[in-house]
């Protein structure tokens, strides 16, 4: 199946010199489309991929009424008249065929996932029973008190032949995965994966393992980057660190949106002399530089070079995650074919307070879940607001969100907390 569309040529259009949040989401969420085609993988290698099909069960889940634990199958109409003691009849074992009806009156030693025989409808625990040899045959004593149909599992318990189990666009998890199993399906269609080319820049910046001169920094932008993309799905390509020259980055970016379906770059996002990626995306593509309305991340721009989309994240640590989390990873969701869907929030208390903060701005700190001495969990903020503190991120179980209309926090005053495991990042 080919793509929906491609990138209109306005893709990142508008007439706003400094974009609200809710803004320039919007603007992403109407533009940017699906630009990759479907394939077909073994449900083996399916895990974190999107889904390019939808699912139906071809048959009842389970297929039999079966039992859910070891122990005697028996007529609950029966029970009265037996006094609970019942001759057992027959053994069933799971991955067996159902065996002949019970009469009445008998008992069926049962295991689980065994199919239940017809004649009788209620599974009593072994553990709860009493066995008996008497003259060579066997008996089994059943407690009194079970509800009829109890420990069985009826067919299509969990899923009714013909039910949609999952949409197409689903990123599947491992209990995705265990549902498509149960179908007996052995491959699955997905998305393909979008493929992403990662620029670093700066005459500063070096790998590790490299000699560090004065004045340099170590890459951790694209190591943070990298595996950010990974819980996407993306195929990445290192492009590796580009110095502070016009020509070099003119020609890297030529050549790279040729053969990737998006470049994001990390570093050079401003106006300075020496920032050549945004003078270089004049040339070659469209731009707008979005003086997002939020911090941190307020120089982040985005721009299209032909087909190919470029994502210029901030060069400080906290700010490039910040904004990969929010705008590029729904971005790059939706080109390999899922869907443009923002983080859940919850209301949690703040246990800190701000004293005054800029109206018309979103503001994002890293938060850290804790227990106050009332045993109530409540939302804490790293007490440094640097944006080139890795450790706040490190530490930070997700983001408190303050909007825009905000202009203080209280202690105690419920604030919106995105945890990390909403973005697709692993908890502590």
């Amino acid at each position: 199946m080919q793509p929906s569309k491609r990138l209109l040529n306005d893709c990142f259009l508008h007439d706003k010199d400094r974009l609200k949040h809710a803004d320039a989401l919007a603007i992403l969420k109407e533009r940017v489309s699906r630009i990759v085609t479907e394939e077909t993988v073994p449900l083996e290698a399916a895990h974190g991929r999107i889904l390019a099909e939808e699912i139906h069960a071809p048959r009842n889940i389970p297929a039999h009424d079966n039992a859910a634990v070891d122990g005697y199958a028996f007529a609950s109409r029966d029970f009265e008249a037996a006094g609970g003691f019942f001759p057992v009849v027959e053994r069933v074992a799971a991955g067996h065929p159902a065996p002949d009806p019970v009469p009445a009156g008998g008992a069926v030693r049962i295991f689980t996932g065994a199919v239940m025989p017809e004649g009788v409808d209620t599974i009593a625990m072994q553990e709860d029973c009493e066995p008996h040899e008497q003259d060579g045959l066997s008996f089994v004593v059943i407690p009194p008190g079970l509800k009829l149909g109890a420990n069985r599992r009826k067919a299509g318990e969990d899923v009714k032949e013909g039910s949609l189990i999952l949409q197409a666009g689903t990123k599947l998890r491992p209990q995705d995965i265990a549902a498509i199993a149960s179908t007996g399906q052995a491959e699955v269609k997905v998305w393909g994966r979008v493929k992403v080319a990662l620029v670093s820049t700066g005459d500063e910046i070096r790998r590790p393992g490299e000699p560090l001169p004065e004045g340099g920094v170590y890459d951790s932008n694209h190591f943070l980057l990298r595996s950010l993309l990974e819980t996407v799905g993306a195929t990445v390509t290192d492009c590796g660190v580009l110095p502070d020259k016009a020509e070099i980055v003119h020609e890297t970016l030529t050549k790279t949106a040729q053969s990737h379906d998006a470049i994001i770059t990390t570093g050079g996002a401003s106006r300075g002399e020496e920032d050549h990626l945004v003078t270089a995306l004049d040339t070659l593509g469209k731009r707008h530089v979005w003086q997002l309305a939020i911090k941190p991340g307020r120089p982040m721009n985005f721009g299209q070079i032909g087909d190919c989309v470029m994502l210029g994240l901030p060069g400080n640590p906290v700010a490039a995650m910040v904004c990969f989390l929010l705008y590029a990873r729904p971005v790059l969701t939706v080109m390999g074919g899922g869907e443009f869907t923002e983080p859940r929030r919850f209301q949690i208390p703040a246990d800190f307070e701000i004293a005054k903060k800029k109206p018309d701005r979103r503001e994002f700190y890293r938060g850290i879940l804790a227990t106050d001495a009332n045993g109530l969990t409540v939302a804490r903020k790293f007490e440094h607001d640097g944006s080139g503190l890795i450790t706040g991120l490190r530490e930070a179980d997700g983001l408190i969100e303050i909007r825009e209309e905000t202009t203080g926090i209280r202690k105690g005053e419920l604030v919106n907390f995105i945890p990390f495991t909403e973005t697709g990042l692993f908890g502590r």
